[in-house]
């Protein structure tokens, strides 16, 4: 019987180890984050306060970077309909000129879709706004534009059909006096409905503790 001297066995069980330990590592899948985003869009009737879905990352991450850098800043919700939605985030909606409101831009890139039939239109979900079927048949999502759903019992019949990216979890009064405002053609307010937008990071207990929200 061959003798293997002692380093030799030692290093060939390291490299065991070794070749070992990634798929332990990637069988526990990535850690969770204990912190999260909250965002709190603030506008002449109060503020609102929201999170993102993790599992919708585009949408997160293109509405977070567009929050961070100010995009939102002096944009208005140019559409609100009681009993079913508030509208905003259009760029046009920060000029003077009302009729461009809710264009958007003609170069804009759109979000492929994140449609998931866990998040449904409850009261308070938001959603990606889009253009319609028929010149946009695979439901991609406007690059700014988002909706709150108002109506108190949802707007089931937009399951399945936009991607909702997030909740509400403070201030739903405030949509709620967003949706009740005069509005004139296309559901116009005849007040301009003005946001800034911050986003600050805290720690999910600390967000359940605050709102009441409840992370799976």
């Amino acid at each position: 019987m061959s003798r293997i001297p002692f380093l030799s066995r030692f290093a060939l069980l390291l490299g065991a180890l070794l070749l070992v330990a990634p798929l332990v590592v990637a069988a526990k899948g990535p850690r969770k984050s204990k912190k999260d985003e909250v965002v709190t869009i603030t506008t002449p009737q109060g503020a609102i306060r929201l999170i993102l879905f993790d599992q919708t990352p585009l949408h997160k991450a293109n509405f977070l970077k567009l929050a961070t850098s100010g995009f939102y800043d002096g944009t208005t919700f140019h559409r609100v309909i009681p009993d079913f939605m508030i509208q905003g985030g259009d760029v046009n909606s920060k000029d003077d000129n009302p009729s461009n409101d809710g264009a958007g831009s003609p170069d804009e890139k759109m979000i492929p879709a994140e449609i998931r039939p866990e998040f449904t239109h409850k009261y308070g979900a938001v959603a990606a706004a889009r253009s319609p079927d028929f010149v946009n048949p695979q439901r991609s999502s406007s690059a700014s534009q988002f909706y709150i759903v108002e109506n108190h019992r949802g707007t089931s019949h937009l399951n399945g059909a936009y991607t909702v990216f997030g909740q509400v979890i403070s201030g739903l009064d405030v949509v709620d006096k967003i949706a009740a405002q005069p509005t004139a053609e296309r559901d116009r307010p005849l007040t301009d409905i003005k946001m800034t937008v911050k986003v600050e990071k805290l720690k999910k207990k600390k967000i359940t503790e605050l709102y009441g929200y409840q992370y799976e």
